[in-house]
């Protein structure tokens, strides 16, 4: 779920979320990959290093649920980041709407260190043309680690140039309750090498100053079947 992918994906679920809501048996989808670098809203989730990850998701008329797994390192024992999540998509006055909860599992964290946390979002975006803008917010009651109520608000857009070339955006914001609040941004370019392999170039910075939440350039390939 939180993968460099998920810019360079936003036009493809968007579109396809309609035909799915007319489905009425369910559909399965698996995923693979590698990237440079896991980086989730601005910071580095592997110490700067390259991260395996993959995921399944199944459809049923407009409801999903799916999970995902990726490598992580935060310098303690914890070995890998596991999401489970689950939600709806539909349209409504020419807007795409999805609306869901998304619960993070993090494998060996050690005792004491609450990692886990559950979200709430909300997201809804417009196709015009081959361009697509978006908007998502995301709310937890007892975020990771020290904070608690926490809310990320995310602008996003994504433009088809030309066949099988993706260029994607986003911008957003994390308030927290204990740590500082911040902003981050990334801007990459996705390319469909078949419908079953993709490749994402994608840049990401944050107004924080630290080793993992510097400017950055992520390179990823991803398998779908």
């Amino acid at each position: 779920m939180r993968t460099a992918f998920a810019c360079a994906a936003l036009t493809a679920a968007l579109l396809t979320a309609g035909a799915a809501s007319a489905q009425s048996a369910p559909e399965v989808a698996w995923n693979v990959g590698a990237v440079s670098d896991y980086v989730f809203r601005g910071y580095s989730q592997t110490d700067e290093g390259p991260a395996v990850q993959g995921g399944v998701d199944a459809t049923i008329g407009a409801f999903y649920v799916g999970a995902w797994a990726s490598n992580v390192d935060f310098g303690d024992e914890t070995d890998a980041e596991v999401d489970i999540y689950a939600g709806y998509r539909g349209e409504a006055g020419g807007f795409a709407f999805d609306v869901g909860a998304v619960g993070y599992g993090y494998v060996n964290a050690p005792n004491g260190a609450d990692y886990d946390y559950l979200e709430l979002k909300a997201a809804a975006s417009r196709a015009i043309g081959p361009a697509t803008f978006g908007a998502a917010v995301y709310w937890s009651p007892d975020f990771f680690g020290l904070d608690e109520e926490a809310t990320y608000v995310e602008a996003n857009a994504a433009f088809a140039p030309a066949e099988k070339w993706t260029v994607s955006a986003a911008i957003g914001h994390q308030s927290l309750d204990v740590n500082d609040d911040y902003a981050t941004w990334n801007l990459g370019v996705g390319y469909a090498v078949t419908e079953h392999v993709a490749i994402d170039v994608r840049y990401h910075d944050a107004d924080v100053d630290g080793p993992l939440s510097d400017a950055r350039a992520v390179a990823g390939i991803k398998f779908l079947f």
